[in-house]
């Protein structure tokens, strides 16, 4: 397995240093190197791209913004000489996040949880799409199909590759991603209010400033999902 992957700094010294450690490793295969979000951009709508190393610092268009705007995102390993972007960073999935300057070493602990990344994706159960018609949705949990009903979830988490669905009557834990399941689920009943959490409409006992409470589980709401979320509560008039 092999990954495509694409440099995105506007500093010529780290994007020679970048470029130099990709060629040291047989796994990565470097399409482009570009100094600017806007560029790696329009490279990104034309060809395919596994991995972006991408700097946060950039004029124009940030990094982080460049995530916030990606509809299709690659995997991406942060490149900045800023800690305090850490925590915002994770927020938007990030697989690694390398404070400069970056050794080698340290490069190829980001790549090989890349690696571990794509294999993983690779190796998860293909997506069972529901009928539209039917209030539940069939999941895997280890060796068998769980049946999980729409009204029964009050929320779910992820933590990397596996999602937990906490149900009024059980935890059902499957190997796929938060994304997947989420592009599974009825739009007008679930709700995305952080990187590890998407919520039932229904299940919401309280809402709290930057938290929701279900049952006795208290939940962030990250910033990255405060409008959307407050959107769906005034579409969906709950006061």
């Amino acid at each position: 397995m092999s990954a495509s992957c694409l440099i995105v700094d506007d500093e010529p010294l780290a994007r020679s240093l970048l470029k130099d450690y990709v060629s040291k490793v047989p796994f990565l295969k470097l399409i482009d190197v570009c100094s600017s979000a806007v560029t790696a951009m329009e490279i990104i709508q034309t060809q395919p791209v596994d991995l972006l190393f991408l700097d946060i610092q950039m004029p124009e268009i940030t990094g982080l913004s460049l995530l916030k705007i990606m509809k299709k995102k690659p995997l991406v390993v942060l490149t900045t000489a800023y800690s305090e972007y850490a925590l915002e960073s994770y927020e938007l999935d990030v697989v690694d996040y390398l404070l400069k300057p970056i050794t080698f070493s340290r490069f190829l602990q980001a790549v090989d949880k890349v690696n571990s990344r794509l294999s993983s994706l690779s190796s998860q159960p293909e997506k069972i799409t529901p009928n539209p018609s039917q209030p539940f949705i069939f999941v895997k949990d280890g060796t068998k199909l769980v049946k999980v009903k729409w009204d029964d979830i009050l929320f779910i988490e992820g933590l990397k590759d596996y999602v937990t669905i906490h149900t009024k009557q059980q935890k059902v834990v499957s190997l796929q991603r938060l994304k997947s399941l989420e592009e599974q689920l009825p739009s007008d009943q679930f709700i995305r209010i952080h990187n590890s959490f998407i919520v039932s409409l229904s299940a919401i006992d309280t809402i709290h400033k930057n938290e929701v409470h279900v049952g006795p589980a208290t939940l962030p709401i990250s910033d990255s999902y405060k409008k959307s979320f407050r959107d769906f509560i005034e579409r969906n008039h709950l006061q």
